[in-house]
């Protein structure tokens, strides 16, 4: 996906049987899990273009649905964010050995989630 893309909503939950069901239900959301995110339901919306998890809310970084965009550099895109008034909420982790995420609040409030990823293992950042 290019920079900028929407590519994730976390969507915070006390119970993941419970969300499941209910967005499946509600949405037609085809969620499950997946081999490396045992206790993180990934669903998708029927249009394939969208998508994202289930989170645990006790462990969430924030209790409300985070929109996670993809950058070239998480990096570069919190320096900016903070150097215009955001604040870091999540620092930089790793998802796996090429994917990485971070979330920052903007001046209003505002929790956004930033991911990058790389398919050349041998860049790792």
């Amino acid at each position: 996906m290019p920079h900028g893309d929407i590519t994730h909503l976390d969507i915070p939950v006390n119970d993941f049987g419970k969300a499941t069901a209910f967005y499946r239900d509600l949405f037609g959301w085809d969620i499950q899990e997946y081999p490396g995110f045992e206790g993180y339901p990934m669903w998708q919306a029927p249009n394939k273009v969208s998508g994202g998890g289930l989170a645990d809310r006790a462990t969430s970084p924030t209790k409300h649905p985070v929109a996670f965009v993809e950058v070239d550099s998480i990096d570069d895109v919190l320096a900016k964010a903070t150097a215009a008034g955001g604040q870091i909420v999540s620092e930089k982790m790793p998802i796996d050995a090429t994917s990485w995420l971070a979330t920052f609040q903007d001046p209003d409030g505002n929790v956004i989630g930033l991911y990058e990823g790389r398919t050349d293992t041998s860049e790792q950042g």
